[in-house]
């Protein structure tokens, strides 16, 4: 088989707006304190159109409270780097509901001019979890269906859509969230939460294989332990001084990460689970 020449020198540049022309779905930014913000305002700022997916009540719930949508979508807007782009379109979706997925992809397309080149999945649920001794099958089935069968789902209708643009259409990409729940002594307190993150990191091989043939690529990044308001006080340095830096991962962190593989650098890379924390230790 012969070698494939070297790229030319021109192929060797790089363009200060990598996803200029592409459009992305980041599903759970709804909070500027959380990552899926962060990541929607990287992308914008690399040239992407961005739709937001939100879902208020579950936030409301939350001890950190919820922020407006309009505020999000705005504070993406103001990182937009390319005058066409269209950023800071945002909708609400409950994604416990099973048909909720595939319609929110639908309507994120539709918004952002029909095609969808970036799946970027960040939402979890937070709380309704507990240890081997608490949880119950409300939390186990809770967290099934938000943070793991949803996510297949939105997968699924990626690749479908993927697949119903001409062949080899360049620019498709999913990137999932996991949470080292593997790695640093585990999460049992959080043993609902950590299995279905599990799941996702186990299944990244087996779900890249099938949208491989349209030129997608599907990967998951655990962002380690990232400063999103969650906890304060004493437990909030004991963390910090598990970091060879000594302090927490901010948004931005992980959101440079998550960036990279949406661009066209990382066309090679797919199935991967990738870490993103900081040299935590346990």
């Amino acid at each position: 088989m012969p070698r494939l020449p070297h790229p030319a020198p021109e192929a060797l540049r790089r363009d200060p707006l990598p996803l200029r022309g592409r459009t992305a779905l980041v599903t759970g930014a709804g909070r500027r304190d959380g990552i899926g913000h962060a990541v929607a305002r990287r992308l914008a700022a690399h040239g992407a159109s961005v739709y937001l997916h939100h879902h208020v009540p579950h936030d409301a719930a939350m001890p950190w409270g919820a922020d407006r949508p309009e505020d999000v979508a705005a504070s993406v807007r103001e990182a937009l780097a390319d005058p066409s782009a269209r950023g800071g379109v945002s909708g609400p979706g409950d994604l416990s509901d099973p048909a909720v997925p595939a319609e929110l992809h639908d309507r994120a397309a539709a918004a952002l001019g029909g095609r969808l080149d970036i799946l970027v999945a960040n939402h979890a649920l937070s709380g309704s979890d507990g240890t081997l001794d608490t949880i119950d099958t409300a939390m186990l089935d809770a967290h099934w269906a938000v943070d793991t069968r949803s996510v297949i789902l939105l997968v699924r209708a990626h690749a479908r859509h993927r697949a119903a643009l001409p062949p080899r259409t360049p620019g498709g990409r999913v990137t999932m969230m996991t949470s080292g729940q593997d790695i640093a002594g585990g999460m049992p307190g959080e043993i609902a939460y950590a299995l279905q993150k599990g799941a996702l990191a186990s299944i990244t091989r087996s779900l890249a294989t099938t949208p491989a043939g349209h030129a997608v690529t599907v990967n998951t990044v655990n962002p380690g332990p990232v400063d999103t308001g969650y906890l304060t006080g004493d437990a909030y340095e004991a963390v910090a001084a598990r970091f060879p830096g000594g302090r927490w991962g901010m948004p931005d962190d992980p959101a440079r990460l998550i960036a990279w593989p949406a661009t066209d650098e990382a066309d090679w890379i797919t199935g991967q689970v990738i870490d993103s924390e900081g040299g935590f230790r346990c």
